[in-house]
């Protein structure tokens, strides 16, 4: 191109708008579902506050106080009868006396992992890698759980309410997964406000029911329920507490009341989205949220034992919403606001299920980034959401509901176990890191958590035990088979790392001493033509086309062609017999013997020609990759694909639409954010310009006050001159900001949005300013 200083050279000119590939169908439609693609720039945590992470965070523990005492009624009733009520509170005592030792436990994980928390960060710290993936697994499979038994429960609140629906439970319960996995691949934020009023609506809700009860427990109109209602689970007969059957059913009462404390870790796991002091926030977080818990447990199992209320075999009506109803009486308040609990049960319910896909795609990410899982797990997808964990979450979840039928009584029996199993890991793990490390009071942090960590596992050998024949087997069964399959995952990543890894010998074989380029050729069209004018580019020592004969007039043809091409004449045309038709290894063959000298590397170039997706299938082989794969796992050759495709040329419309700006398609870059532009006139020669001006109004050989986006940066190899080039876009156009001298820009990243000041001046044929003031805007 004509350099600017000379006559009639072109004027430079601002960065033009990218162009791109029209959307294909597929992008269209998920456009159409998701909504456009949000900018990876506006991915933040939005810092809470105690009040509003109680709400957000706690929503999966405090809503498990809905079905945690009916779940020890159900399992009391059919071997002690109605002796169960008075057998309920000792039971519920014991079951708030594990939350006491845990709560104070993990008081000390938000207290110290500030960042990120968590029986799997614990687990990899403490106790290394292998003990982690226990951790991974089991609180994946709780994660799982959470969501098929809190949507459930949440559609059982409202088939207490609407009898009639029950025969399509199922139906419903997968209609909630599904709306719940549409929310979060939209991108529903954890911060958002909207996941904090359910939290507080049901505890309100409660309140006002304990206190509706209390008076009327005082006044004496507290009623008592009917025990011989048809539907309810059938009454045992009262026996002894000291049998072996009646201490298995007490075990059993004792395992199903410990769902009640699952969701405790939610708050670990969300330590740094806390306002600062993070730690101290959180630890008064999740003494609150305990605190909570403690007081809606002990309620509704008061409740449930003064009033005698009977679950039921089907699982509806529900224990809370009987107390709810008895209790708010037969008033036209009392009837109107029975609708109001049931309401905020079931959205309490609903957000301890979507707690899972917070926690759930991000733990696997984590994992994932450790090489235990596909790196998949780790990719955000069209909302900045971790889409792939979202729809592994909601798969597995669909089945398993599937599975039981969406019963929560079946459910519970996959519970807890995943939910101890990393209460004790954590309990083990904060105990051995207080006794390495030492410090203040550092036998008492150890009690504490090594308490934790025996009254867990205690509690997951008991729960394996009384629940092995309900469906504990099968989580007993695919736990050590998914930590086999997460370490020897991590085992081949780790190999294919070391093999690629770069060694201080293969670093110093940068450049090729000599350098053949082999064409491979089928036929002579404009798609060889175009190969050998790439082949030509890469300045090899030899240049030759080779074409392997399967078909004797094919190939005399072919060299007929060649000889009469001019464009082709200074490349030598090798014929090759290939007896046994296999091309590809007839090609490792004759890369074989073309790098039999060691100072030799040769690069294969196949043209390859796209045809339509169906017919090219059909009319045409795909040679190219059988080639290129069995090449790749020779020493000293590259296999290149050129690329060419025939349909283009069929259908002359390239399809290539030109779009405006990247920074005003993204929704949440507002226009209205950039600084108030200017007049159009340029500044004069030689002094500042204070007036910021549209990038597409710089004019070369003036000064301009610029700001834009960051969107690419440049710097020279390590063993050149010191320079970067950083490209700023605005809505109007891009330009280049040339720093001489420098290798880094400290604080400027891709994304960034920067001021600059300068004379502009231009690099083939682009406005560049050369040295500019600057100032990064934060």
């Amino acid at each position: 191109m004509p350099k600017s200083w000379i006559d009639d050279a072109p004027e430079p000119m601002v960065l033009q708008e990218h162009a791109h590939l029209a959307d294909p169908i597929s992008y269209r439609i998920k456009k159409r579902i998701l909504g456009n693609p949000l900018n990876r720039h506006s991915l933040s945590h939005q810092r809470l506050s105690k009040t509003r992470a109680l709400g957000i965070l706690s929503s999966d523990c405090i809503s498990s106080s809905a079905y945690g005492s009916e779940q020890i009624l159900l399992a009391l009733i059919p071997m002690f009868g109605l002796a169960a009520f008075n057998i309920l509170m000792p039971m519920t005592a014991v079951v708030l006396a594990v939350l006491v030792i845990v709560t104070f436990s993990y008081r000390e994980v938000v207290s110290v992992y500030t960042k990120s928390g968590g029986a799997y960060v614990v687990s990899r710290d403490n106790f290394g890698p292998v003990i982690a993936q226990i951790a991974a697994v089991a609180l994946m499979l709780d994660y799982i759980v959470t969501v098929a038994i809190q949507s459930a429960a949440g559609v059982d609140a409202i088939i207490s309410t609407f009898t009639n629906l029950h025969p399509w439970k199922l139906e419903m319960t997968i209609v909630v997964i599904v709306i719940l996995t549409y929310a979060n691949l939209r991108g529903v934020k954890e911060a958002g406000a909207a996941f904090a009023l359910p939290t507080y609506f049901f505890i309100g809700s409660m309140a006002i029911v304990f206190g509706m009860g209390i008076f009327r427990s005082i006044n004496g109109t507290l009623p008592k329920f009917d025990t011989n209602i048809e539907g309810t689970v059938p009454i045992g007969q009262s026996q002894g507490l000291f049998t072996f059957a009646a201490i298995f059913i007490l075990l059993r009462a004792f395992a199903n009341g410990g769902s009640s404390l699952t969701g405790l870790e939610a708050i670990s796991d969300g330590v740094s989205l806390f306002k600062v002091p993070e730690g101290i926030n959180a630890r008064r977080t999740l003494i609150i949220m305990s605190s909570i818990l403690a007081t809606l447990v002990f309620g509704i199992s008061y409740f449930a034992h003064a009033m005698w209320t009977m679950p039921f075999e089907s699982g509806t009506p529900t224990v809370i919403s009987q107390i709810a109803k008895a209790a708010l009486g037969n008033s036209l308040f009392g009837g109107l606001f029975f609708y109001v609990v049931q309401a905020a049960t079931m959205a309490i319910l609903f957000a301890g299920a979507n707690t899972a896909y917070n926690g759930f795609p991000y733990l696997v990410n984590f994992v994932a980034t450790d090489g235990f899982l596909p790196r998949q797990l780790t990719k955000r997808g069209h909302r900045l959401a971790f889409s792939n964990g979202i729809f592994l979450l909601a798969g597995s979840a669909t089945i398993l509901t599937i599975a039981t039928r969406a019963s929560v009584e079946h459910l519970v029996a996959f519970y807890a176990l995943g939910v101890f199993t990393g209460f004790s890991l954590t309990g083990f793990g904060m105990a051995k890191r207080a006794k390495r490390l030492g410090g203040n009071k550092w036998r008492i942090k150890y009690l504490i958590n090594a308490m934790s960590g025996v009254v867990s596992t205690i509690i997951v050998l008991v729960f394996s035990i009384v629940k092995f024949t309900e469906g504990a087997w099968i989580i007993i069964a695919i736990t050590p088979i998914l930590v086999v399959l997460l370490l020897r995952l991590n085992r081949q990543y780790r190999r294919e790392q070391a093999a690629l890894r770069v060694t201080e010998a293969k670093s110093r074989r940068t450049s090729i001493s000599r350098h053949d380029v082999t064409v491979l050729i089928d036929n002579v069209d404009i798609a060889t033509v175009g190969s050998v004018r790439y082949a030509r580019s890469l300045n090899p020592r030899n240049l030759t086309a080779v074409h392997f004969v399967i078909d004797d007039q094919r190939a005399e043809a072919i060299s007929a062609d060649w000889a009469k091409n001019p464009a082709l004449s200074d490349v030598t045309l090798q014929i090759i017999d290939c007896p046994d038709r296999r091309l590809p290894n007839a090609a490792v063959d004759y890369s074989i013997r073309a790098t039999a000298s060691d100072d030799v590397e040769l690069t294969l170039l196949l043209p390859r020609r796209s045809y339509s997706r169906l017919l090219g299938k059909i009319l045409h082989d795909q040679t190219a990759e059988a080639i290129a794969a069995p090449i790749s796992q020779l020493s000293r050759v590259v296999a290149t694909i050129i690329p060419f495709d025939v349909e283009k040329i069929l259908d002359t419309d390239i399809h290539i639409e030109s779009r405006i700006s990247p920074v005003s398609e993204v929704p949440n870059v507002k226009k209205a954010a950039l600084p108030k532009l200017q007049g159009v006139e340029a500044g004069p020669v030689g002094h500042y310009n204070e007036n910021i001006l549209p990038i597409s109004n710089a004019t070369w050989r003036r000064r301009a006050h610029v700001r834009g986006q960051v969107t690419g940066i440049r710097t020279a190899p390590s063993g050149g001159t010191p320079r970067v080039d950083v490209e700023v876009w605005d809505t109007t156009g891009g330009i280049t900001l040339q720093f001489l001298g420098r290798r880094e820009i400290a604080g400027l990243d891709v994304g960034s949005t920067i001021c600059a000041e300068g004379m502009v001046g231009e690099i083939e044929g682009s406005l560049t300013i050369l040295n500019p003031s600057y100032e990064i805007v934060i």
